[in-house]
């Protein structure tokens, strides 16, 4: 039988140090975020539904973005063993100077209607953290305001062609005078794709008080006061906008839009250009030819063409053909550090978050986007270390198996 007796005080001691208590709620609320998906849990219950939607939805049946996020999902990593990861180096150049992880955050559109610090969290922990951060022409802030905030920081702007020209053209030498030296250039958006969670609800610019929107805020209050008591909307293409998202977007994007409009702006724009939007080899190809600096195997994050193909799918094959002519960046679906490897690994340059940074900000602000790239780049050094490897030119594609569920019947 097993034999007890009563424990000495000097061995209870050990045992009762309690922690202290966090008495910053919102440190206490960002510091419990263990994952991505965590912070997307305090983000859905802090913000209303209509702007939650917005960020977390993708078009029709929302297929593509699921299979983006399956496609990393089924990621098995080929570790090896035996290797000195004591020091690891997440740091190379990227489109000809160097970045801390190769991880940036995305453009992202009406970013101030999530939470109101906006672009002003993204572009100064994005300079903090030592990453890009790119501005998109529907962001809420202006190019030159976001090179106030984060003057130290790699600051890019986003174009979308309009059907006005030389309103599109006024944006690119904003960003050249206000000293942006990477344009990326959006093309997967002939017209706005159909976003069903946002014509359900109402979502329009500004918001419009309707009972639904009444009854949904009541438990939110701290976003309407963050909303009603800050700087009102200023878009970072427009002044104003009285209208639904759908008006908006159709009113901006032009379906007329060719390869011979691409070259135009490469002309006229001095830096380097970056093409996004791109789903396929030959086009690929094709862009390689031009000369562009880069390309973003992306669909937009599920939002535009539905059961479109999966970035992070096309990455081998492309990289294969184009990537000695023209850096190959991904996004898409990237969920976790472990995704930024796996893109790496199989020939990306470098990737872009857009919900991910979203969630961090609608969870905590700019406290929320630090704690977001925390965890990004804290599993993505834990994911090379189990691999095995030190440094990201270690990383290749033996590394990664990318498993398919959905395979072309012949």
């Amino acid at each position: 039988m097993t034999k007890r007796r009563f424990p000495r005080p000097a061995e209870l001691a050990p045992l009762l140090k309690f922690k202290t208590p966090t008495l910053n709620f919102k440190k206490r609320r960002l510091e419990s975020a263990l994952t991505l998906w965590d912070l997307r849990t305090i983000a859905k219950r802090r913000t209303p539904k209509a702007p939650f939607d917005y960020c977390d939805g993708s078009a029709e049946a929302e297929i593509s973005l699921a299979r983006a996020r399956q496609a990393f999902e089924d990621v098995e990593f080929q570790p090896s063993i035996l290797r000195d990861v004591s020091q690891v180096s997440t740091s190379w150049d990227v489109l000809g100077s160097p970045v801390a992880f190769p991880v940036g955050i995305a453009p992202t559109g009406f970013t101030r209607m999530m939470q109101s610090d906006g672009e002003d969290a993204g572009a100064s922990m994005a300079a903090k953290w030592g990453v890009p951060f790119t501005l998109s022409t529907m962001g809420t802030r202006s190019i030159e305001h976001v090179q106030q905030v984060a003057p130290e920081g790699r600051n890019w702007f986003q174009l979308y062609m309009w059907k006005d020209r030389e309103r599109s053209m006024e944006l690119v030498e904003r960003a050249a005078q206000a000293g942006v030296d990477t344009l990326m250039v959006t093309v997967d958006v002939p017209v706005a794709g159909a976003r069903l969670r946002d014509k359900r609800n109402g979502f329009s610019i500004p918001p419009a008080l309707t009972m639904g929107t009444v009854l949904n805020a009541l438990p939110r209050p701290w976003w309407w006061f963050d909303f009603l008591t800050t700087d009102p909307l200023e878009f970072a293409s427009l002044s104003s906008w009285q209208g639904t998202v759908g008006e908006l977007l159709d009113h901006m994007f032009d379906p007329t839009v060719t390869y011979e409009d691409l070259a135009w702006i490469k002309k006229q724009w001095k830096g380097k250009l970056v093409v996004k939007g791109v789903q396929g080899l030959e086009d690929s190809k094709k862009l390689a030819t031009m000369g562009v600096d880069g390309i973003v195997l992306s669909n937009h994050g599920g939002r535009q063409l539905d059961r479109a193909p999966i970035p992070f799918h096309l990455l081998p094959s492309v990289v294969k053909e184009v990537g000695k002519d023209v850096e190959v960046h991904v996004d898409t679906g990237i969920m976790s550090g472990a995704d930024i490897v796996a893109a790496i690994a199989m020939g990306a340059r470098f990737t872009m978050v857009g919900r991910a940074y979203l969630y961090g900000l609608m969870a905590g602000g700019t406290q929320g986007v630090d704690r977001m790239f925390h965890i990004l780049t804290e599993q993505m050094t834990r994911t090379m270390r189990l691999l095995g490897v030190a440094s990201l030119e270690e990383l290749e594609p033996g590394h990664v198996t990318q498993l398919r569920r959905l395979l072309p019947r012949v």
